[in-house]
C-alpha cells in the first residue's frame, strides 16, 4: 500500500512541472542578440542572423550561397548534405515562397549564443498536443551552425523524421 501511494505521489509530482512550466518567450529585440563585442563572434553571429532572417524567415533561398558553404554538413534527418540539397529541401519539399526580407528579424528568438566557431539560436516553440491538459505546451527549438570563413559549414537541430516545426511567440 505504501509503495503504491508513494508511486502515485511521485507520478503526480513529476506531472506538475509540465502544467506549471514557464513559457519560452522571444526577445523584445532579437536583432541585438546577434551582436558581440568580440569581432569574430560578431561576424559568426551575423552569418547566423542572415540565415535566420533572409533564408528561414523570408525564404530567399536564392541567397543561400552568401551564407552556406557548398559542402554544408547537415545533421537534420530531413535534408541531405550540401547547400544545394538544403535549398532543394526548403524550395521543393517544403515549397516555401519568398516574401520581403524584413528590415528587422520578426521570427521570435529567445537567445543566441556564440563560442568559437559555433552559433546557437534558440526559438520559442508552441506544440499543440491534444493529450496535454492545456492542449498545448511551450518548449524550445534550436539551430546550431559551425561557421568557417564567413559561411555555415555544418548544422544541427533537434528535428525528427518528417518534422518541420512551427515556431511561435
Amino acid at each position: 500500500m505504501k509503495t503504491t501511494l508513494l508511486a502515485g505521489l511521485v507520478a503526480a509530482a513529476c506531472a506538475l512541472p509540465a502544467l506549471a512550466q514557464e513559457a519560452v518567450r522571444g526577445s523584445r529585440n532579437a536583432d541585438a542578440l546577434f551582436t558581440s563585442a568580440d569581432p569574430k563572434l560578431h561576424a559568426n553571429k551575423q552569418v547566423a542572423y542572415h540565415i535566420v532572417k533572409d533564408l528561414l524567415e523570408a525564404n530567399h533561398w536564392e541567397l543561400a550561397e552568401r551564407y552556406i558553404d557548398k559542402d554544408y554538413i547537415q545533421h537534420n534527418p530531413n535534408a541531405r548534405n550540401g547547400r544545394d540539397a538544403v535549398v532543394y529541401f526548403f524550395t521543393q519539399v517544403l515549397k516555401v515562397q519568398p516574401k520581403p526580407i524584413p528590415e528587422k528579424l520578426s521570427l521570435p528568438v529567445a537567445e543566441v549564443m556564440a563560442e568559437g566557431d559555433l552559433v546557437t539560436v534558440i526559438y520559442p516553440r508552441n506544440v499543440v498536443d491534444p493529450t496535454h491538459p492545456k492542449g498545448a505546451y511551450s518548449t524550445a527549438w534550436f539551430d546550431t551552425w559551425r561557421i568557417k570563413d564567413g559561411k555555415a559549414v555544418e548544422h544541427w537541430d533537434p528535428a525528427l523524421m518528417n518534422e518541420a516545426p512551427t515556431l511561435s511567440n
